[in-house]
């Protein structure tokens, strides 16, 4: 499995790409005589899952790898070398054995296993019956679409893996409409089959619905279907009795059963799948870098399928960007390939495998790297790049400057912060990176606010503090009206319980949605589909929905297009309780003021004058000062022993905070903790700011 520089990882020793102690116990070794050094291409299968959150890919993958024997059952020794915090980073709540094996060895990155989603694209490789199939795990999120634009260009057909009770939801058409625009063959896992609530009938439907709205060739809408319940580790072409299913799950209950009914998946990738035999292998070397591997020893490695000829150790590159302009060359020192979790040396390779290549300077994402000789007098033309949809929302990030800056992390000026995020920028496609308002700062562009959060996190991980405003939609201007402005839609897709979907319809009414379906889902579930602009869903969803539908509902986006400005929303959002002292919190002043909103900090928190520590009751802002201490006296009072009792303040994480605040605020992230601010922390000088504002 690979993957580019991570947004978890910056670029040095310590961040070399390794899987997980637990996938480094769990894998097995191949000799230097494996298949991946001598297949031919029409042995060769480049495939892509594909699917929405949480349909079930990377549990897919898994049974994939144990039942073709690329990776090893644990034995109980084995198991106890790995405690469940060393193998799935420090926030799972999932095991991490499954009946011996490791599970989620696809997500190596440890955001993806404290968070339990797939975040960067990664590619493994197994041998069956005498074939190399290639597997590129994909992200589910529509804020990580950019991770599955760009691996399209590697593969010759997709698995589309589609919930049998949720059926096509917005994420599966998105990924579904980008492969069928590339030509590529689809084939259908309709995963959890075993349900209770699956309804399969009606998802071949919708499924049949959604090829021909997205305009699939009669090829591509003759795409075979498999059943399957990767938990159970089964795919089969018939719907199981009730009968089969009970006797599978009698298999899954026990625990020394290895299941082996994945091999009709298998079989279809080998029998549907094309081999990529249309590429040349006399041609000179040509292959187009998709992502960027890091290397203590071997320094960058670039990844991506070959495009055409033969590559060797000892070959000489040049690098070309996508003008053709040369921005690189080098000498390859190592070819390498995947085998299940291992990184496997060839001594050559050709077109159709899927390599990182080891040597070449000046590389990066959607350069083309191509031999140094046998063009003819035209020269060498790069390969054309993969277009990636535009970003939709913006934020502007500069160096901490609060009163507490300094504190906690190591990384704290612009230059070197200016330096990271150039460097993000390089293989994460979908993040834009613009000249900030001040020659301190920098504008983000990304697809979402949980994309630019992952670097965010990933930022204050290395050490790093920083501050960021409120993100804004992307707006571009109105080709008809040359004042106007056009803004990005969101299509959105809410499952929902009966009786909250009117405070959800309501609530995305006020931010200026409008409705494009409602009808029933599973029992008692309502499914809605409205048309929202960006901005009205960024304070949404981060806390308020789940409020809204009591932690029975979701909610899913994807990006639909641009329209015109529809005004200015109301959120609904109160005032805030800022501080107007510094100093320690304390409970003697913080009991009486809980009657003026609801608190964010604990008692004994370190606070600054304008810093936000509250919401209020009204629509105004209130200043309070929280750190007042009870004076000591020798003199006994008549309330000297009455017990303070605090409610339980609002704590915020990182996203939820950043989708909280208002433009004139900003949110303050350091290694150790998230501060909700004001832009002008002095009081008098930001009431100034707003009397001539209001002027």
């Amino acid at each position: 499995m690979f993957e580019a520089v991570r947004l978890a990882r910056p670029r040095s020793h310590r961040f070399l790409f390794t899987p997980s102690r637990a996938c480094t116990v769990a894998r097995r070794r191949f000799s230097a005589s494996s298949l991946c050094h001598e297949v031919s291409q029409d042995r060769i299968r480049n495939i892509a899952i594909i699917a929405h959150v949480d349909h079930g890919k990377t549990t897919l993958v898994d049974q994939l790898l144990r039942q073709s024997g690329t990776i090893k059952r644990l034995s109980a020794e084995e198991q106890l070398l790995l405690t469940p915090s060393a193998a799935s980073g420090s926030g799972s709540g999932d095991s991490v054995f499954d009946g011996g094996f490791v599970t989620r060895v696809m997500d190596s990155n440890d955001l993806e296993r404290e968070r339990g989603i797939t975040i960067l694209s990664k590619c493994t490789s197994i041998n069956y019956k005498d074939h190399l199939i290639n597997i590129v795990d994909t992200p589910g999120h529509a804020d990580f679409g950019g991770e599955v634009e760009r691996i399209m260009s590697m593969v010759d057909a997709v698995a589309l893996v589609v919930d049998a009770t949720e059926g096509p939801m917005t994420q599966t058409r998105f990924v579904l409409s980008k492969a069928l625009k590339r030509g590529l063959r689809p084939l259908v896992v309709m995963n959890k089959a075993d349900r209770d609530t699956a309804r399969p009938a009606q998802v071949e439907d919708d499924l049949f619905d959604l090829f021909a709205t997205l305009e699939a060739t009669d090829e591509q809408m003759d795409y075979p279907l498999l059943y399957a319940s990767a938990k159970q580790g089964w795919a089969q072409e018939t719907l199981p009795s009730a009968e089969e299913l009970a006797a599978i799950q009698t298999e899954v209950d026990n625990p020394n059963h290895v299941s082996t009914k994945m091999t009709p998946l298998l079989d279809l990738i080998v029998s549907h799948v094309p081999p990529p035999t249309h590429l040349s292998v006399t041609s000179p070397f040509k292959m187009m870098i998709v992502q960027i591997e890091a290397d203590s020893f071997l320094g960058n490695l670039y990844v991506g399928r070959i495009h055409s000829g033969t590559l060797r150790v000892g070959d000489n590159l040049i690098a070309l960007d996508s003008e053709g302009n040369k921005v690189g060359d080098g000498k390859v020192k190592k070819v390498c390939s995947r085998l299940g979790v291992d990184r496997t040396e060839l001594d050559e390779a050709s077109a159709g495998q899927i390599v990182s290549i080891a040597g070449i300077k000046g590389g990066g994402v959607n350069v083309t790297l191509v031999a140094a000789d046998g063009w003819g007098p035209e020269g060498p033309e790069p390969l054309p790049s993969t277009p990636i949809d535009p970003p939709t929302v913006s934020v502007t990030i500069h160096a901490n400057d609060s009163p507490l800056a300094g504190k906690e992390g190591t990384k704290l000026t612009s230059q070197m912060l200016r330096d990271r995020i150039h460097k993000e920028a390089e293989t994460n496609v979908a993040l834009a990176v613009l000249p900030g308002p001040t020659s301190e700062s920098m504008e983000l562009r990304g697809r979402g606010v949980l994309h630019l959060g992952v670097l965010f996190e990933t930022l204050r991980r290395e050490g790093f503090e920083f501050s960021i405003s409120a993100p804004k939609a992307v707006m571009i201007p109105d080709p008809d009206d040359k004042f106007g402005k056009l803004e990005p839609i969101e299509e959105c897709t809410i499952i929902v319980k009966d009786e909250w979907a009117g405070s959800v319809v309501q609530k995305l009414t006020m931010r200026k949605a409008e409705m494009k379906l409602y009808e029933p889902a599973e029992p008692g579930f309502s499914k809605i589909i409205m048309d929202v602009p960006a901005r009205g869903l960024i304070g949404y969803m981060a806390g308020e929905f789940k409020n809204d539908v009591h932690g029975e509902g979701t909610i899913n986006h994807i990006f639909k297009g641009y329209e015109k400005y529809k005004g200015a929303m109301d959120t609904g959002r109160n005032g805030a309780l800022i501080s107007m002292a510094a100093g320690e919190t304390s409970a003697y002043a913080m009991y009486p003021l809980q009657a003026r909103g609801t608190m964010f900090i604990h008692p004994q928190t370190i606070v600054y004058p304008g810093m936000v520590i509250g919401e209020a009751n009204r629509n105004q802002d209130m200043y309070i000062n929280p750190t007042v201490k009870k004076q000591l006296t020798n003199i006994r009072s008549a309330g000297a022993d009455e017990k303070l009792v605090m409610a339980s303040p609002r704590i915020m994480n990182m996203e939820e905070s950043i989708a909280y605040m208002s433009d004139d605020e900003m949110v303050e992230i350091t290694p150790k903790s998230v501060r909700l601010r004001k832009v002008i922390l002095d009081q008098g000088k930001r009431t100034r700011s707003l009397s001539g504002k209001k002027g």
